[in-house]
């Protein structure tokens, strides 16, 4: 008879294996990729490298997983940000800029998890999933771009390649202010001016109405207040 895993067995080894991830996560966060590994993940975890291989191939297999969740995290945290701003202002274009603005802020305070994500060389198992973060992220803008068009916020486009433009143009402005762990003070604001700037709304009348003024203390609040 084929040995079946109980709940209860089954509930520990997903925990086991969340346990895993999150140490996978914190090591990202504070030493990058490079200098992660099952070892690491093991010893953080407090368990030996065979547990980490009873649940993840290689190296590759668990930080894709790790890419993967974090990658979800980020998207739907601007997502959120967006769905508020629209809430707040009454305007899809501040969907767009309070998520591009939350995307940098959260890079910017975790600089060496966000280079990872972003930029640093990884295995091909990981890097399939950087690029299906840069695809969600992408979408998520569309959507908004797109309602944006339909309100008569701003002039017709093609979202998709407009929202494609901002995430690579903001992703790449961030590679070296995260690889160096510093920004200008007015790094966000001026990524919320590129993206207005793109999307053909006017810098100059939209900073009240597209900017989340959600966060006191935060860039696009300080934005806001002028």
């Amino acid at each position: 008879m084929a040995y079946r895993r109980t709940p209860e067995v089954q509930r520990n080894l997903d925990a086991k294996r969340d346990r895993l991830i999150e140490s996978a996560i914190a090591l990202v966060a504070e030493h990058g990729y490079g200098e992660c590994s099952i070892a690491a993940v093991a010893q953080r975890s407090e368990v030996g490298t065979g547990t980490v291989y009873r649940h993840f191939a290689n190296k590759g297999e668990l930080f894709a997983e790790v890419f993967r969740i974090v990658c979800s995290r980020e998207v739907a945290a601007a997502i959120a940000a967006g769905t508020a701003a629209h809430e707040v202002h009454g305007t899809y274009v501040s969907s767009v800029t309070a998520s591009v603005a939350t995307f940098a802020e959260r890079a910017l305070r975790a600089p060496t998890l966000a280079y990872a994500l972003l930029a640093e060389p990884v295995d091909p198992q990981v890097d399939a999933e950087r690029l299906l973060f840069r695809e969600s992220y992408r979408n998520a803008l569309a959507v908004a771009i797109d309602a944006a068009v339909g309100a008569g916020e701003i002039p017709p486009q093609p979202a998709q390649i407009t929202a494609a433009c901002i995430v690579g143009a903001i992703g790449e402005a961030l590679i070296l202010p995260l690889a160096i762990g510093n920004a200008e003070p007015t790094t966000v604001e001026s990524f919320l001016t590129f993206t207005l700037r793109s999307l053909g709304s006017s810098y100059e009348n939209s900073v009240e109405s597209n900017t989340r003024g959600l966060q006191p203390g935060t860039a696009a609040d300080r934005l806001r207040r002028g």
